[in-house]
């Protein structure tokens, strides 16, 4: 399997043609087995599917909404329709996963999770702009959650009249703080006994979801919880719950798609293990199960849940146990109505009252203990996997001075300096204790990166990258871009306005990495689809018939290396201005090894783009004849297509009268040679030349002899090596041979 760590480094063309990569094995073997010596002392802890993924994506999708917010779901919009928000919010993050999980296939994945992912597979423009936004976001997200641990603490004293100082914005001020601190330690503690911790804490979880299922069960325990509306399952209740019934509820006016935005939140936990992806033990295979599963076991117990709600709670309950006591010999139907008849008064039922699991449960502590787990366990999530993307967007540099973050500690290489800079966000925003409004921000934040997820997996595809082949197959592109295109749309029906914002931050951020031009090259599907459209243009051009207006000068300028003659290529820029093809032709005496070839392109692409002038190199040597025939070679080969020059720019030979009859017929013949390619001629002429090559001192040599010795070294190698394979030869420590270094082309001619 090509994507497991072993086959990770493949090697290259040129160590294939050289004979070097076992010896490049050995030296990355000599160099991990130095820094295991050298590393600080510790346990490695790596992860499984069950553990990283599986029980860390539960954690999340089990969120706080669970308990207080699904019975106003189905309060709202019904049974049925409720049971539509659920389908449709698991129908975008299934889009997603199943998009995640081509991207985890297709190759090595390191750490940094979801940045990691669109970084590598779109570029670092989006890449740089999600991490961060993803880093932003999980840090306010950590103190979203302890805040909602908070208010759950503050419900608790209320139930028993008391409070820590003003039972307000100063007790969640003192309880965020104690609760961030702790969860910090625990965080430098290490990895497992975070494991450790979320492994409890999802215990609880399920204990206080099996009270809440036993508790509908077994139904009402005494009038009170009758006059509540927990009825116990009744055919007649859930009748009454089986349609929607929108209401006006904190400022809004609800429909299908508002109930929609509230409860879409508690289903994006999808990428908790994909966070985590440089502490698994194989996240290509971990990453599509544990997620998967995740959603596929979180789906059928929300709908479970739905159903169970819908079938033993009243939507409206007056709470008068007197009513209760005096119904009886009543119909059913008759005193659910009677219990609901409060003219839009009632404290209690699935519209009103956010405990209604609390009140139908057999031990309504244990369903605090769920809210506790569940809002503890979101923030040691967030906690844990912002750090690692900031430590991975620092490791590549993408902005300044932000690789101070990228620095690890342990054997697990732990970001510490991003879990403090995620704490003291999340602890001013703490202070601030009032989070709600920029909730819906958080959630665009996310939903943009799962919609760039999307998009990069149909991106890949129809470009035809060749380096796009996932282990995963149960993929599609079309549905990629149907989750991409619902992701967009939930992100306007959560709220217009954040959506809005959140488009201004991406394309701000892709804006400001694609001006610094980072350095890096990760064979995205952008560099793909460059290729196939100009190969597409190329092609389409040939089919667009030529025509005087649309006439463009295509020039092929004899100018050998650009540094030498800057006058000439300057000159022709400014007849092609970057809007015609300029093409510079190099000829090279003697024959020499690809590498001299490669350190010349280099060289003149280098020179083009610090002069700003839009062109290309074509090398031709002399070997197999004269200059004039390697001049006609340039003048019949260059060019793709209709993308051929059409116009031969020379310099004017000023020693005319002084140089060897040969060369002035080779001249002469040259220039014969393009009429006759019907490739028009000009010749400048200055009046103290063009050649600059003996005044411009050219820092950017490049050593021909030096790289035809190298290559002549490497060929004698590869032949020991083929006689005897277990032969090596000494290399530099730090992998370099000699001769990469830079030198003059040597045969430059006009």
């Amino acid at each position: 399997d090509i994507i497991q760590g072993k086959h990770a480094c493949r090697p290259t063309l040129e160590e294939l043609h050289e004979a070097r990569f076992l010896e490049k094995a050995k030296r990355r073997q000599s160099t991990y087995s130095i820094l295991s010596r050298e590393h600080k002392k510790g346990k490695v802890i790596k992860f499984g599917w069950l553990e990283g993924v599986y029980m860390r994506c539960l954690l999340n999708i089990w969120g706080v909404m669970l308990f207080l917010r699904l019975s106003w779901v189905i309060g709202q919009a019904g049974i049925g329709w409720g049971i539509a928000v659920i389908c449709l919010a698991n129908i975008v993050t299934l889009f997603t996963t199943l998009s995640m999980s081509a991207v985890s296939t297709n190759g090595l994945i390191e750490g940094g999770g979801i940045y990691y992912m669109i970084s590598r597979s779109l570029g670092p423009e989006f890449g740089g702009a999600i991490g961060l936004m993803f880093t932003l976001a999980n840090s306010v997200a950590v103190s979203m959650y302890i805040v909602g641990f908070c208010e759950s603490i503050q419900d608790v004293l209320r139930m028993f009249g008391t409070s820590i100082i003003d039972n307000s914005t100063n007790d969640i001020r003192l309880i965020g703080s104690v609760t961030l601190i702790g969860i910090l330690v625990l965080a430098f503690v290490g990895m497992d006994w975070v494991t450790r911790t979320q492994m409890c804490l999802l215990v609880v979880l399920l204990f206080s979801q099996i009270d809440f299922v036993i508790g509908t069960i077994l139904g009402p325990k005494n009038n009170v919880e009758i006059a509540k509306g927990f009825t116990g399952y009744h055919l007649e209740v859930f009748k009454q719950n089986l349609q929607a019934d929108y209401r006006y509820f904190e400022g809004v006016d609800h429909d299908f798609f508002s109930v929609f935005s509230v409860f879409f939140p508690a289903v994006t936990g999808i990428v908790a293990g994909a966070n985590l992806s440089g502490d698994l033990k194989d996240p290509s295979s971990a990453i599509p199960k544990g997620t998967l599963l995740a959603i596929g076991t979180t789906f059928l117990s929300y709908i479970a849940y739905a159903i169970m709600m819908g079938g033993c709670m009243l939507r409206d309950a007056v709470g008068n146990v007197t009513l209760v006591m005096e119904s009886e010999g009543l119909p059913r139907a008759e005193l659910y109505e009677q219990l609901g008849d409060c003219n839009g008064t009632c404290r209690y039922g699935l519209h009103n009252d956010n405990q209604a699991m609390e009140l139908a449960s057999v031990w309504g502590p244990l369903i605090y203990g769920g809210c506790f787990a569940a809002t503890l366990s979101s923030a040691i999530a967030s906690l844990v996997g912002a750090p690692r993307v900031l430590q991975a967007l620092a490791k590549d540099k993408l902005y300044p001075n932000i690789e101070f973050f990228a620095k690890g500690y342990g054997a697990n290489n732990d970001p510490a300096r991003g879990y403090i800079l995620v704490s003291c966000i999340a602890f001013g925003c703490i202070l601030i204790a009032q989070l709600n409004a920029i909730a819906p921000l958080l959630s665009n934040f996310f939903l943009a990166a799962y919609a760039l997820i999307n998009f990069s997996v149909f991106h890949a595809s129809i470009s035809k990258c060749p380096g796009w082949r996932p282990a995963f197959k149960y993929y599609n592109a079309w549905v990629s871009l149907v989750g991409t295109l619902l992701c967009i749309a939930v992100m306007f029906l959560i709220s217009w306005w954040t959506a809005l914002v959140t488009f201004f931050v991406v394309i701000t951020l892709y804006l400001y990495v694609s001006y610094r031009k980072p350095e890096v090259n990760w064979g995205s599907s952008t560099q793909a689809q460059a290729y196939n459209f100009a190969l597409k243009s190329a092609l389409d051009l040939n089919r667009v018939q030529e025509h005087v207006k649309n006439y463009r000068p295509q020039l092929l300028v004899l100018s050998g290396l650009p540094s030498s003659r800057p006058p000439l290529i300057d000159f022709a820029h400014l007849i092609t201005k970057g809007n015609s093809l300029l093409m510079c032709g190099h000829v090279m005496k003697g024959t020499h090894s690809q590498r001299v070839y490669e350190a010349i392109s280099q060289k003149a692409y280098r020179w083009f783009d610090q002069h700003r002038i839009k062109a290309f190199i074509s090398i031709a040597d002399e070997a197999s004849g004269s200059f004039e025939t390697a001049a006609q070679s340039l003048m019949q080969i260059a060019g793709l297509g209709k993308l051929r020059p059409n116009t031969v720019l020379m310099g004017y030979k000023s020693d005319w009268q002084t140089c060897p009859r040969e060369e002035l017929d080779q001249y002469f013949s040259l220039i014969h040679s393009a009429l006759d390619n019907y490739l028009a001629v000009a010749i400048l002429r200055m009046p103290y030349g063009l050649d600059y090559s003996s005044v411009l001192q050219d820092k950017d040599v490049v050593m021909v002899s030096s790289l035809d010795k190298k290559d002549a070294e490497d060929k004698i190698r590869r032949n020991q090596s083929e006689e005897n394979p277990g032969l090596t030869t000494e290399t530099s420590p730090d992998g370099d041979t000699e001769g990469d270094g830079d030198g003059d082309g040597e045969g430059s001619a006009d």
